[in-house]
């Protein structure tokens, strides 16, 4: 009976495995001095690990906090993630996290488990969003991401552009952060989104636009009485400065603050979305550099203006699924350097000399 009991409660397989190479990394060359005879141990104990423990552990080594894991992402209780790490540590074999003066430390086991779980959660989302899409198969859908303020600029002509193809096809909509958007091209939540380029396997991108960089400032400031701004005069300026978490953002501009000779320290460093940004510059009297899209969404008490000079600029690109085999995204594939000169072609008429008008 009992036997029978193990069978029945045997993970996944992939879950197995992946309890299996992490083993191989936390204590090689253990045989018969394992502790408390993990061999037979691991043969109860491994059915028992779900999903919900690789999420677990995801957020806390994302985080690299029980506390902040607990309370940002999972909004559970300190005590309950504590007893899951521990319960996934035990029917995995090995020690995946340790405490330190910093926060919670990945082991090298746990370092190994961290890319397996990833992919393994990644893996069981697209396949559920896969399952969703097949069980309601009678309309087929397309699913547009855009980085947040984009979507006023390119969304009316992608439409447009597809308006014979997306007749009878649900379109679905949604803004995010890049870095988000591209988890959603992984797990097949969307089939393209506009976005800055991220590191993430499996996806392809197409460059379609160099957006420029503007300061971002209040309406009375005495600098926005200029018609360009030079960077140096922002010197002295109460500064925003934006999280690494947008990392592509932060690099472009750090890079042309350096290449300008000037050095400045944000007073308020790391705001992780342009909202929060242009709520600050209201309310602290503050400048900002952020991209020319935002433009799309300023408070009237607050306005843009261009840098003088040769402004910095970021990319912005197209990314999709290399899997993907959605003949609409073949279609929008085939149009879009159509798409882009057209959309660039308008811009430049709609923009005088020096403006830092969107799009672009």
């Amino acid at each position: 009976m009992d036997g029978e009991r193990r069978e029945a409660r045997k993970a996944p397989e992939s879950l197995v495995q992946l309890a299996s190479v992490v083993r191989q990394v936390g204590s090689p060359g253990a045989r018969e001095k394992d502790f408390v005879s993990w061999g037979a141990c691991l043969g109860d104990m491994e059915g028992a690990m779900e999903l919900r423990h690789l999420r677990y552990f995801v957020a806390v080594a994302e985080e690299g906090s029980l506390t902040l894991a607990a309370e940002k992402r999972l909004h559970t209780a300190q005590p309950s993630l504590s007893r899951q790490i521990r319960d996934l540590e035990y029917e995995v074999g090995v020690q995946l996290m340790s405490r330190s003066v910093h926060g919670i430390e990945l082991t090298a086991a746990g370092r190994a488990f961290l890319d397996h779980a990833r992919l393994a959660l990644t893996q069981a989302e697209a396949a559920a969003e896969a399952a969703r899409r097949a069980a309601q198969p009678i309309k087929p859908t397309f699913a547009m991401g855009f980085l947040t303020g984009q979507e006023v600029n390119w969304l009316p002509h992608v439409t447009s552009f597809l308006r014979d193809e997306l007749l009878n096809v649900e379109i679905r909509v949604s803004s995010d952060r890049s870095t988000m958007l591209a988890d959603d091209l992984q797990r097949g939540k969307l089939d393209i989104a506009f976005l800055r380029r991220q590191q993430q396997a499996d996806l392809e991108y197409k460059f379609v636009a160099k957006e420029p960089l503007v300061v971002i400032l209040p309406s009375d400031h005495p600098l926005a009485e200029r018609d360009a701004i030079d960077p140096h005069d922002l010197v002295g300026e109460t500064f925003i400065g934006i999280s690494r978490v947008p990392c592509v953002l932060r690099v472009v501009i750090d890079d042309y603050l350096q290449r300008s000779g000037i050095e400045i320290v944000p007073h308020l460093d790391g705001v992780d979305n342009f909202a929060m940004a242009i709520s600050l510059v209201a309310s602290t009297r503050s400048v900002a550099l952020l991209p020319a899209s935002t433009q799309n969404f300023l408070k009237w008490s607050v306005v843009s203006r261009p840098l003088k000079g040769e402004a910095p600029t970021i990319d912005l690109a197209v990314g999709y699924h290399k899997a993907n085999t959605s003949p609409i995204l073949r279609t929008f594939l085939s149009r879009i350097d159509d798409l882009t000169a057209r959309i660039s072609s308008k811009a430049r008429r709609m923009s005088g000399p020096g403006s830092a008008a969107a799009p672009r």
